[in-house]
């Protein structure tokens, strides 16, 4: 952090940095996803319909801790959202402090189907196989939702659940995946949740450029992977 820069002030400037980024290269559009950042006393999330790619720091919207608004730009109707991802996040990765959300295109296309392509554990499928391993190790497992329309509370307890299920057997979740909609994807940063996207995108866009027709990493690589690497599969 910046000296003499306040945590919220940080926030507001890494929320503004990463909508830009993400824009400028596609993984945004128009005015589709959205960013918060967990603070000590509340959220910052960016405005419903604000393009992240032209975003101003004193736009962002300001949560408070029992989620009323308390300044700035009409919140993100998927706050409620963001809230319950925090909230069962946080009970395997305490450090969880962003989350991200978009419509990237390759992630969105492979829904559209309605066929996972990976395997799920026990009763979630997924969207992707493990079939790079920087896709295990910087992503994991990413369960496929059923669609619900943007900003449903319906959505909630099916996310929380998932964010459960896969923490309870030891191998917590960073990524989601609503169909026809987008990711969701949180981590103990800004940069971090970003490369988390990143990762997780241009793995959907391998798949779709091959078809399908990759062959996953074997046990045996996974469990290198594991080994070596913390990799949560």
């Amino acid at each position: 952090m910046k000296q003499n820069m306040t945590e919220e002030q940080f926030a507001r400037d890494e929320i503004c940095r990463i909508g830009k980024s993400l824009f400028e290269r596609s993984y945004v559009h128009a005015t589709a996803g959205n960013i918060s950042i967990r603070l000590k006393d509340g959220f910052l999330i960016t405005p419903t319909d604000a393009c992240l790619g032209f975003l101003e720091p004193t736009q962002l919207a300001k949560i408070d801790l029992q989620g009323q608004q308390v300044s700035g730009d009409r919140a993100s109707k998927t706050m409620a959202l963001h809230a319950a991802i925090y909230q069962a996040a946080e009970q395997f990765d305490a450090d969880t402090s962003c989350i991200i959300h978009t419509h990237s295109t390759h992630c969105v296309a492979l829904t559209l189907d309605q066929r996972p392509a990976g395997q799920g554990i026990s009763s979630y499928p997924e969207l992707l196989p493990a079939i790079t391993p920087y896709f295990v190790m910087k992503v994991g497992h990413v369960p496929l939702l059923p669609y619900m329309r943007p900003g449903d509370d319906a959505a909630l307890d099916p996310v929380k659940n998932a964010i459960k299920h896969y923490g309870m057997l030891s191998k917590p979740i960073r990524a989601l995946m609503l169909s026809r909609l987008g990711p969701y994807v949180w981590n103990n940063s800004p940069t971090a949740a970003m490369a988390t996207l990143e990762e997780l995108e241009e793995t959907a866009k391998l798949w779709q450029m091959k078809q399908g027709s990759v062959v996953p990493l074997t046990e045996e690589q996974l469990s290198q992977l594991r080994t070596a690497f913390a990799a949560r599969w």
